[in-house]
């Protein structure tokens, strides 16, 4: 089996790792430090500031050093997560196959073919054969987690699924850059115009009644234009939990791409 490097630790890259992991891969996921991806029932992102965290069952355990992710890695007990610096971790690591699944929607991500002998890129901005080996569609659709061996994936589109009818009025974007405080968690209920959180002083309120699917992990640091907070009005706490639909649907296309 393979040895893989995610980038990317939001809901999808989570269960990118996720699901080649329980495919019997050896996989390591990185991420910057103190990571501001809101859907964190459905990620890994935890681990990134409280050491551990799971998902479906699965541990995941921050590397104390790049030295400990081999060690992590051939002991096969949790997922190691890392947010060292990338270039270290990509010579700690050397990856067979290496996935970006930051998901670049505005602007051309760095390209990551030849960084490893398969190099895979998720979503916009990646063109197979250019500057990744592989893309896979992140967009929903028929095509969601198809395999792209030549071309690219579709442009972003700029519009959410919606959930009970609500569209982008279920997020919530940072106002100001500066660090996010809030004492709410996952899950939690809220009506529209609740304080849930603030930056720097600047008070963030629930946009919609519902349940917390998304909130930033307290004390990261956000820029503007962040995407800090999502309410799901169908209000069922179980739904802000697991690996969600989209996510899953991208993992499986890479882990048939790659068996």
């Amino acid at each position: 089996m393979a040895r893989v490097l995610v980038r990317g630790a939001s809901d999808i890259g989570s269960a990118v790792a996720l699901r080649l992991r329980a495919a019997g891969h050896a996989v390591v996921l990185h991420d910057a430090p103190r990571p501001p991806h809101p859907r964190r029932g459905m990620a890994f992102t935890d681990a990134f500031f409280e050491r551990t965290c799971m998902l479906e069952g699965v541990l995941a355990k921050r590397a104390s050093a790049t030295a400990n992710l081999g060690p992590m890695l051939a002991c096969g007990g949790a997922l190691p997560v890392t947010d060292a610096p990338f270039a270290e971790v990509l010579e700690a690591v050397a990856p067979d196959i290496l996935i970006d699944a930051c998901l670049h929607k505005h602007g051309a991500p760095e390209p990551v073919r030849g960084l490893a002998p398969l190099a895979i890129g998720l979503g916009p901005g990646f063109v197979a054969g250019d500057n990744a080996d592989l893309v896979v569609e992140t967009a929903w659709g028929e095509s969601l987690g198809k395999v792209i061996r030549s071309g690219s994936a579709l442009d972003y589109a700029g519009e959410p699924r919606p959930l009970g009818g609500h569209g982008r009025e279920r997020y919530v974007y940072a106002g100001r850059a500066g660090i996010f405080r809030t004492g709410r968690a996952i899950g939690d209920r809220v009506r529209e115009g609740d304080e849930v959180a603030r930056i720097d002083g600047l008070v963030v309120v629930a946009s919609l009644s519902g349940i917390l699917r998304g909130l930033t992990h307290d004390g990261a640091s956000v820029a503007a234009g962040t995407k800090v907070l999502e309410v799901d009005p169908r209000g069922e706490p179980a739904r802000a939990f697991g690996v969600g639909e989209r996510p899953d649907r991208i993992a499986a296309g890479i882990v048939g791409a790659i068996s």
